[in-house]
């Protein structure tokens, strides 16, 4: 099926996207502070790629430019979701190969993403569509009190 991808840009737009990606991230409680962290993100380099089937969103990939040491230029994707049900269609195959593509024309060296240990078949995924594992990624929640 061919789906048209189109960069989501504004409030209503980031607020329509919400149900979706609860798919990826249902932590995610309020709508409208989901949209306003999306626009905070905006500000900082953040695109959210969503794919239509008429009007119907099927897909989200959310990206970011970023430079360091370890990898020089990169896109890094934030958030790659597909409705349950299209799912195992090649949408997220899509959705990564138009975010591959804007790292290329952007004259990236690499496309990078973290996924969850517990995650085997997003890991398959990904070695699918080229992508090799290369490390860890640690992460220490500061939100919580430190014991004394």
């Amino acid at each position: 099926m061919t789906y048209t991808l189109q960069h989501l840009e504004d409030q209503q737009a980031f607020q329509a996207s919400f149900d979706l990606m609860r798919v990826l991230r249902p932590h995610i409680a309020n709508p409208a502070s989901y949209a306003a962290q999306l626009a905070r993100q905006t500000e900082q380099g953040y695109r959210l790629l969503a794919a239509w089937d008429g009007d119907y969103m099927a897909g989200l990939a959310g990206y970011r430019e970023l430079e360091n040491l370890l990898y020089g230029r990169f896109i890094y994707v934030d958030d790659l979701v597909v409705r349950p049900e299209l799912q195992r269609s090649g949408l997220g195959g899509q959705l990564l190969a138009a975010v591959r593509q804007e790292a290329e024309q952007c004259h990236c060296d690499h496309l990078v993403l973290d996924t969850g240990l517990h995650m085997p078949l997003a890991q398959r995924f990904y070695f699918r569509q080229g992508l090799l594992a290369r490390g860890m990624h640690f992460i220490q929640d500061l939100r919580v009190e430190s014991q004394v």
